[in-house]
């Protein structure tokens, strides 16, 4: 694990709010001359610790107005399985996230479809004809109370 120091933790901070500054913009935020900020930069990305740059993207704006939560069982766990299952939620645009669980279920996906007849042909046509799916319980997203990308980077300071 890569030591941070607060410099580097308050330039994640200004990027995971703003990820199109300007290195100049950066610099300035954070108390930085532009080359030593970029050198940071360089070495957070060289390091894996940034990893992309991304666009937030309001799904209503798009047509993609129903939101799900899907907890799947499967049959069996042994890896052979697994990675089908892995590389089935994989190619499935509907799925943006896919989380290995503790507990009751193994599996809970994050889905994005623009309707409930396109959460049906979803989970009809894909996720319950999956080789190896024993159970799925889903739940609809009524209200977004809180969504953020950002990680609590204040704690790491402590």
């Amino acid at each position: 694990m890569t030591t941070l120091d607060r410099t580097d933790l308050r330039i994640l901070a200004v990027l995971q709010g703003e990820g199109r500054i300007t290195n100049a913009e950066l610099a300035e935020r954070v108390s930085l001359s532009p080359s030593a900020c970029l050198r940071r930069l360089q070495r957070l990305e060289a390091e894996g610790i940034l990893t992309g740059y991304t666009a937030q993207v309001d799904p209503q704006a798009i047509g993609l107005g129903l939101q799900a939560f899907v907890r799947v069982q499967l049959t069996k766990h042994e890896s052979a399985a697994v990675e089908h299952f892995v590389g089935l939620v994989n190619g499935w645009d509907e799925v943006v996230a896919c989380y290995a669980l503790t507990g009751d279920m193994d599996y809970l996906l994050h889905v994005y479809v623009a309707d409930l007849q396109d959460f049906s042909r979803f989970l009809l046509d894909r996720l319950l004809n999956a080789a190896g799916v024993a159970d799925v319980n889903s739940s609809f997203v009524l209200r977004t109370v809180k969504r953020s990308a950002a990680l609590p980077l204040a704690q790491l300071e402590r």
